[in-house]
């Protein structure tokens, strides 16, 4: 059957969603469809059901900080019982996102697309024809390209485990891994992180992740660097792991083996030739208004676009931007250039804007305040060991240019330096004489690292 529609999004996660939902509001006549069950990647197979699993980690981890400090007993994670309540999270989703689309109008429709022309999206035996289309397919794991790659359990379905193996390695250092390593290891898991590089976590300023690496090992997490993966394979009832640079391997035994090297577009399949939509080596080419250069019917947005990193708030702020330039005309450009972004471990990492290497490049003269929290009262009081910061203050304006933090409720303090580089705020828009910061609360510390403590 043929149908015709002002705009035809693939994908149900949070940008086909919103953009079908805002299209469809204005009332443009729109369709969308999945490959997969409705809801994507994050209300699916990451933020939300990861926050459950991690906010069961970090009850075990606060518990087991706070032993002698007036705390005793232990407490354990009941691993099924668990997933069961993650998936109070989870399962209603589906469903509840189809009833809102029905309830604007938007057709939902089921299955893979690909496109049959430049304005043509066939889905099984229908083809949708539409001024306007969307690609918000998302990602998936990046291909391992080894012997034994069917081995690997995706980063997905960690999240569905019925039972939580004795003895898991983890492919690749990213936050993927290292978030899903600490719930494994407060769990009761042996867990294992093999990096192919030498350093994990490459995104985020070393000495900060120094100390998540310390924090890690010290709860019996090994993790191996300048080891990529060689193969996988069977070994009676468990897993061999090779890995390692030539001469230098190493052989791991694992009873699960876990894809955590990172994710790319989930683009294949759609047959973009067809619908003339160019492409290079990391996937669709879009202009600054997130449209396909080569076919302006066509726009990319959230995990699916190259350009932009896979976080859901920029999945977020890609669909507005889409929806403006639908509804509007060409009005918005996408600016990634402030993106807070946190690793969910215990204790948390968060970074944004320059590193101090990013700054160097860029020949941006910098004083670096940097330092050591775990004294506070604030970290102190609950047991937290590896808690510090890394500041980066452009010379002479004293404006703040890049902010790195671990230790409690890092993913929130960094909103705080990521709306002080947004407008520009210097250091001293940040003291105690400035704002009379709520105490004691991990915000306050921002006072002690908007001082000089290290400077270089």
């Amino acid at each position: 059957m043929e149908r015709e529609y002002d705009v035809v999004v693939i994908g149900t996660g949070v940008v086909g969603s919103d953009i079908a939902w805002h299209c469809g509001d204005a009332g443009m006549r729109v369709a969308i469809t999945d490959r997969q069950e409705y809801g994507g990647t994050c209300a699916l197979r990451g933020c939300v059901p990861k926050k459950v699993l991690i906010g069961a980690a970090e009850v075990v981890a606060r518990v087991h900080d706070q032993q002698g400090r007036g705390i005793r007993g232990d407490v354990s994670i009941d691993w099924p019982r668990l997933v069961a309540f993650e998936r109070t999270f989870t399962d209603p989703i589906p469903r509840r996102k189809e009833e809102n689309f029905r309830k604007v109008g938007v057709d939902t429709y089921y299955g893979p697309a690909r496109f049959a022309g430049p304005d043509r999206v066939v889905i099984g035996d229908d083809t949708l024809t539409a001024r306007h289309i969307v690609i918000a397919t998302g990602a998936h794991p990046r291909p391992l390209g080894v012997p034994g790659a069917d081995l690997v359990t995706p980063s997905d379905d960690f999240f569905y485990l019925e039972t939580l193996p004795d003895r898991i390695v983890f492919i690749g250092g990213g936050y993927i891994s290292f978030e899903f390593a600490h719930v494994a290891a407060r769990a009761g898991s042996g867990v294992t992180i093999l990096q192919r590089s030498g350093r994990v976590l490459s995104g985020f300023d070393p000495d900060i992740v120094d100390r998540l690496v310390l924090a890690s090992r010290e709860i019996g997490i090994d993790v191996q660097v300048n080891m990529p993966l060689l193969s996988v394979e069977k070994a009676g009832g468990s897993l061999r792991v090779r890995a390692g640079k030539a001469g230098e391997e190493k052989v791991f035994e694992a009873d699960m083996v876990v894809h955590g090297a990172g994710r790319v577009p989930a683009i294949e399949g759609l047959d973009l030739a067809a619908g003339k939509i160019e492409t290079d080596r990391r996937g669709i080419v879009a202009d600054s208004h997130l449209r396909s250069v080569s076919n302006p019917a066509v726009y990319v947005a959230g995990d699916a676009n190259p350009e932009g990193p896979q976080l859901t708030p920029v999945a977020v702020m890609d669909a507005h931007i889409v929806v403006d330039n639908i509804l509007n005309g060409s009005t918005r450009v996408a600016d990634y250039s402030v993106v807070p972004s946190a690793v969910f471990t215990t204790p948390p990492l968060a970074s944004v804007g320059l590193t101090e290497a990013a700054a160097e490049e860029k020949g941006i003269p910098c004083i670096v305040h940097a330092g050591d929290l775990s004294s506070r009262f604030t970290n102190r009081s609950i047991g937290e060991k590896h808690a510090g910061y890394k500041l980066l203050i452009e010379r002479g304006s004293r404006r703040i240019l890049g902010a790195h933090l671990i230790g409690h409720h890092a993913e929130e303090v960094i909103n705080i330096f990521a709306l002080a580089i947004r407008h520009n705020l210097t250091v001293d828009d940040l003291t105690l004489d400035a704002i009379p910061w709520a105490y004691p609360s991990n915000a306050y510390d921002i006072i002690h690292m908007v001082h000089p403590m290290v400077r270089k």
